[in-house]
């Protein structure tokens, strides 16, 4: 008994090292990291890519942003990375490009890249429920209605919610305080449900686990509704791959991609790099206040929480080195990450028609563009993929046209702030081959 215990053991643990050790692999294929060069190197004019620069310049100079950071990519080099404005108010420093930014949504897809990562060990199936790994969603309820007395009455869900429903936003959970239905926003507020991100001493567990006792918008698969599931699925990570999921990401990720500057929170020499929050007010740029979370939480407090939907801070480059890994059907540097068939399934239709005429639909990481959208014009090739962040971040990749643009800004509130369009637009009118 005692020996069949032991050889358990060690079967076990070998499960657990091949998880760590090979969910990313050796490839066939090598290209290079990305390398800055001359924009005709690229197949770009450097003339038209100076309209990029004018229009940084300008939003800035109109007070449409205190600062931007813009990269431009085509073909694996960097044509363009330029800082504008300033990081912080109230010291007038001055922004850097290899300042590092709150990406908050952005983290959305370097979590549903982990998940398929793990996907690809065959140690689950996408259709699987996630009660399989998180027992407390078994008995699913949808919402009926909200009670004067602030209790509500549900009825069953007619499915469980699989891990598909989660990483697409049709499972209909909600997003707390920032979600569109002012009933769940007071039963995630009187829930004590964690939106986005906390210095508060709790980790992702404890709050996905309060977060399924809770009822959801409407039954598995029926719409597509924004939500905490990509925080839902950062815990399934941290169940499938026995790892928290910081390390995870670390690991498996960022240091075979060489991110560098990717962090949930931010090692302490980086901490000057951090750029500020701001809002307008009467005319000035200030820095933004703790609301229903704190804009310092990359650099203060209990750290445990590691938020798979909106938790990563990162620079330009480090997220377009992602892109780049993307646009090389899962390759960079010869690690591959995700198998060439995982990338185009990742990018297929997952949701039908459920963003209907939008030009757009969402894979298994981003949204994409179809052919109805490329025809509207200023947003890229059909297959472009994109998607932003709370924080006025915005991304895109094109990979018929082998081309990346990363914009960062850090604002919130009322703006007037253009740039995130017309810095696509601009990026394919500077194509030149």
């Amino acid at each position: 008994m005692k020996k069949m215990l032991s050889t358990f053991l060690i079967v076990s643990i070998l499960i657990v090292c091949n998880s760590i050790t090979y969910a990313q692999t050796r490839s066939l294929q090598k290209s290079l990291p990305l390398i800055e060069a001359k924009a005709d190197r690229a197949g770009m004019s450097q003339e038209r890519l100076n309209r990029i620069d004018a229009m940084c310049r300008q939003a800035v100079a109109d007070a449409e942003v205190p600062g931007i950071v813009a990269l431009v990519a085509r073909d694996g080099k960097v044509v363009m990375y330029k800082a504008y404005g300033i990081s912080d108010s109230e010291t007038n420093r001055q922004l850097e490009r290899d300042d590092i930014f709150r990406i908050a949504s952005q983290t959305k897809a370097i979590t549903s890249t982990a998940v398929m990562m793990l996907w690809e060990e065959g140690l689950f199936q996408l259709d699987d429920p996630i009660s399989k790994f998180i027992p407390e969603f078994k008995d699913a309820q949808v919402l009926d209605s909200l009670l004067e007395d602030g209790s509500y009455t549900t009825v069953p869900a007619d499915k469980e919610i699989t891990i598909r429903h989660l990483i697409t936003h049709t499972s209909g959970l909600g997003y707390g305080v920032i979600d569109g239905d002012p009933r769940m926003r007071k039963i995630y507020a009187d829930a004590g449900i964690t939106d986005l991100f906390t210095t508060e001493d709790i980790s992702i567990e404890e709050s996905v686990k309060k977060l399924a006792k809770l009822p959801m918008h409407h039954h598995p698969g029926e719409r597509m509704t924004y939500s905490e599931g990509l925080d839902v699925l950062g815990y399934f990570i941290e169940i499938v791959s026995g790892q928290p999921l910081d390390e995870y990401f670390r690991t498996h990720i960022f240091e075979p991609l060489g991110m560098d500057d990717t962090w949930f929170y931010l090692p302490e020499d980086k901490f000057d790099r951090l750029v500020t929050i701001h809002k307008k007010e009467e005319g000035k740029w200030v820095k933004f206040p703790t609301t229903f979370y704190d804009p310092d939480y990359p650099i203060k407090g209990a750290k445990r929480f590691f938020s798979g939907g909106a938790g990563l801070s990162s620079t330009a480059r480090d997220y377009a080195t992602f892109l780049q890994m993307y646009l090389n059907n899962g390759e960079l540097n010869g690690i591959r990450l995700l198998s060439r068939t995982t990338v185009q399934f990742i990018m297929a239709n997952q949701i039908g028609d459920l963003w209907g005429d939008s030009g757009a639909y969402y894979g298994l990481a981003f949204g994409v563009l179809d052919q109805n959208g490329q025809d509207k014009g200023g947003r890229g090739s059909k297959g472009t993929f994109d998607w932003g962040g709370y924080f006025n971040t915005q991304y895109f990749a094109d990979p018929k046209e082998r081309v990346i643009g990363v914009l960062l800004k850090q604002t919130q509130g009322n703006l007037t702030d253009q740039t995130a369009w017309k810095f696509k637009q601009l990026v394919f009118q500077a194509i030149d081959n």
